[in-house]
């Protein structure tokens, strides 16, 4: 372990840096750098899944402004919008549920809310979620996939490691919130860095494998939380520093 731990610190120290955050080099944190709201960087969050090129020029095509306008102006903006497996209805269903949220809470209120009980990240993720809900009674398989169900809980009412997804989206809002380096942004202050959990996907997954950090095969949020387990013992305070190095590894084929 002591070399596989030498190779992502590596990784991390060389990717620390803004150029890792170009057009040549798509990610969707290029994109949520620039705004000044966290509604908007969750929408950031929220949308990136699929090829990373075409990820930012999705975000890019957003007005963001639009969490601050009114209603009408949502659906005559968002008229015609679509990304995969949402359509026009689905974008302005989402603008609209975090407009109204926007009014009279703040993120990371409601995420501290359910995180500060146990430190439990997940816990945080899924008070967000149920009071994104709440604002809208729009369902569709492409805004639930957008965000995300509550949490699958056991009779205990604590929330299942096996039979839940990793949650990647959310968490890598997490970590763009909570850590503060050249890449990611250190809004939230209240949260542990030792508490996130590796935005676990496909590349991820598949070097973490690679490289010896998971033996488990099943792609789910114990997998993500075995991994991050995995890293601690190389930072026990900041372990999911790792994750953009990790992903790039992926991404890049390096391993």
């Amino acid at each position: 372990m002591k070399a596989i731990q030498a190779l992502l610190d590596k990784e991390v120290n060389a990717r620390n840096n803004t150029e890792e955050l170009s057009y040549e080099k798509p990610d969707p944190l290029l994109v949520a750098k620039r705004q000044k709201d966290e509604f908007a960087i969750v929408l950031c969050a929220l949308f990136a899944y699929g090829n990373a090129r075409q990820i930012v020029k999705l975000l890019e095509s957003l007005d963001f402004s639009l969490l601050d306008s009114s209603e009408k102006s949502i659906e005559k903006a968002l008229k015609g919008h679509y990304y995969r497996f949402q359509n026009s209805d689905d974008f302005i269903a989402i603008f609209k549920a975090l407009r109204r949220l926007k009014q009279d809470h703040s993120l990371e209120t409601l995420f501290y809310e359910g995180y500060k009980k146990e430190n439990s990240v997940l816990e945080g993720i899924d008070a967000l979620i149920g009071k994104i809900l709440s604002m809208t009674n729009h369902r569709t398989h492409g805004f639930d996939f957008l965000v995300s169900k509550p949490f699958k809980r056991d009779r205990q009412n604590s929330i299942k490691l096996i039979g839940n997804a990793p949650y990647k989206r959310w968490n890598m809002f997490l970590r763009w919130m909570v850590r503060d380096d050249c890449l990611d942004l250190g809004w939230w202050k209240n949260i542990r860095k030792e508490d996130l959990i590796l935005p676990l996907d496909t590349h991820t997954f598949n070097v973490s494998l690679q490289l010896g950090l998971l033996e488990r095969t099943t792609y789910d949020l114990k997998s993500a939380v075995l991994i991050t387990q995995k890293l601690k013992e190389f930072d026990a305070l900041d372990p999911i520093k790792y994750d953009f190095a990790l992903y790039r590894i992926g991404q890049e084929k390096i391993v």
